[in-house]
């Protein structure tokens, strides 16, 4: 490999072990998993991984940018060490999302899109996480879900977090 390693041993061990659920001739069907293992290790996708990860895979940059562009879940600037994003869509805000969204962005102190100055929490505005029937939905650096998120929920959270 030319490149130089932007990426530990270990993360590169569980691309691998990514790219071998597939046939060989189709590495770049890792490309999600992939940049989810390098966000993992970096907290968010630089140019300088992207294009690692594109050329690990053997595919264009420009390919692995449509990816990681496409979808919210790849933080393309850095983010703070809690990325908490909430569902807005029309079920969550039937059952008080924006309400909810209003709330943390007062205990907070930052908008959407917006970290706090200690680089602790970083607030997202989400699209449907698929479980409308638990509304409001919030989503913790895109791996924990929790439901039913009500303003004394949410302050819960923050202090669990701090």
């Amino acid at each position: 490999m030319n490149a130089p390693m932007v990426l530990s041993p270990e993360a590169l061990a569980k691309i691998d072990k990514a790219i071998a659920k597939y046939p060989p001739d189709q590495k770049q069907s890792a490309v999600m998993a992939a940049l989810a293992i390098a966000q993992d290790e970096k907290g968010w996708l630089s140019t300088e991984t992207m294009d690692f990860v594109a050329q690990y895979l053997g595919m264009p940059p420009v390919a692995v940018y449509e990816v990681a562009t496409f979808y919210t879940m790849y933080n393309l600037k850095p983010v703070g060490r809690h990325k908490l994003t909430i569902c807005t869509n029309l079920p969550c805000a039937l059952q008080g999302a924006a309400a909810a969204a209003e709330h943390l962005k007062q205990k907070l102190g930052i908008g959407f899109n917006e970290t706090t100055a200690d680089g602790c929490f970083t607030l997202k505005e989400g699209e449907c996480m698929g479980a409308c029937g638990d509304a409001p939905v919030l989503l913790h650096n895109n791996k924990r879900m929790l439901c039913a998120m009500t303003p004394d929920k949410l302050d819960k959270l923050i202090e669990e977090l701090k």
